[in-house]
């Protein structure tokens, strides 16, 4: 039993093999989403390029794509949300993390894809890196300098800091 490089727990078989292979279409934009992931991971480039959008497939990006993916080891998808997409929708977005190693290093790909869906098959049409969350610091500032909070009587440096 091999299971799905795309997270679902199912056998490749039963998940994304019978739409890469052309058996099937996907149902969802997020089942879409799973299916490239896992083509990615196999190293099927061609059902990459035949599920995005034909406003933006151009050869020469079916190739850079190719070229990037093989050198990449795929390791996990993470999905982090989905908006619409569904059977009756006729668009809808996916927030995924795609994590991958490359030379040895883990990278993250943290990304918005937004979907489209025509003559009932659903398509890649772009996406975007998510907007940076800001921090907001619960409590006050504790400088350096400042006694510890543990109230040992030392510097916060020199304690709970270090």
């Amino acid at each position: 039993m091999e299971l799905c490089p795309c997270g679902s727990q199912k056998e490749y078989a039963d998940c994304c093999q019978p739409l890469i292979k052309g058996d099937r279409t996907a149902e969802t934009a997020e089942a879409l989403m799973r299916s490239r992931y896992a083509a990615h991971a196999k190293k099927e480039f061609d059902y990459i390029f035949e599920t995005t959008h034909h406003s933006n497939r151009q050869e020469a990006d079916r190739k850079g794509t190719a070229a990037w993916s093989r050198k990449l080891d795929w390791q996990r998808l993470e999905i982090r949300n989905t908006e619409k997409g569904g059977p009756d929708d006729s668009a809808g977005t996916v927030e995924f993390l795609a994590r991958y190693r490359k030379d040895g290093k883990a990278f993250d790909h943290h990304e918005i894809a937004e979907f489209v869906r025509e003559d009932g098959r659903w398509y890649f049409k772009d996406g975007q890196a998510p907007q940076p969350v800001q921090a907001i610091r619960q409590g006050p500032k504790i400088g350096r300098n400042d006694p510890c909070i543990c109230g040992s009587g030392k510097k916060y440096k020199k304690c709970c800091g270090k």
